[in-house]
């Protein structure tokens, strides 16, 4: 299953993201056109947020990397609950987010679906202004990364030297 988040594209502007010296894994951005970018994944969680198209506000998908370089999607966060309720249509109700969270309400994706991948396929737009969120970091701009006219992107989780 090829994730996609609210359906918004990217621009391609190549954007430096700086590669700390820290052995583990990072996450490889690439397109049709080669390589992106590669971002050190200081843990092993992280976020995609996106603002969604119909409703205008900021959802966010939140992934748990597994031991053998795959991810989980463990939890859906947005600044408005209707993107949760109707939007996503998860079976669960979701909830008020905790005080220090950039989202206002979360919810977990439904349990009878689960959404594992080994790469994640993203459209991204100017409007969709997709953003990779990584712990202790700032976030990355992936829609300055490609054109709206060739918008997706590839990430992935390598392991690194």
């Amino acid at each position: 299953m090829l994730g996609t988040l609210g359906g918004g594209a990217f621009a391609v502007a190549a954007q430096s993201v700086p590669e700390r010296d820290a052995p583990g894994r990072s996450i490889v951005i690439t397109n049709d056109d080669g390589g992106l970018a590669s971002v050190p994944l200081p843990g092993d969680t992280f976020a995609v947020s996106y603002r969604n198209s119909i409703y205008g506000t900021i959802a966010e998908e939140r992934y748990t990397v597994l031991p053998d370089g795959r991810f989980r999607l463990h939890q859906i966060a947005a600044d408005q609950l209707a993107v949760l309720e109707e939007y996503y249509g998860v079976p669960g109700a979701p909830t008020p987010a905790d005080p220090n969270d950039r989202r206002n309400f979360v919810v977990e994706p439904d349990p009878a679906h689960p959404a594992v991948f080994t790469d994640l396929s993203i459209a991204a737009t100017d409007l969709g202004e997709r953003t990779l969120h990584l712990p202790g970091t700032a976030p990355v701009s992936l829609w300055d990364m490609v054109d709206d006219d060739q918008p997706f992107i590839l990430l992935d989780i390598k392991e690194t030297p």
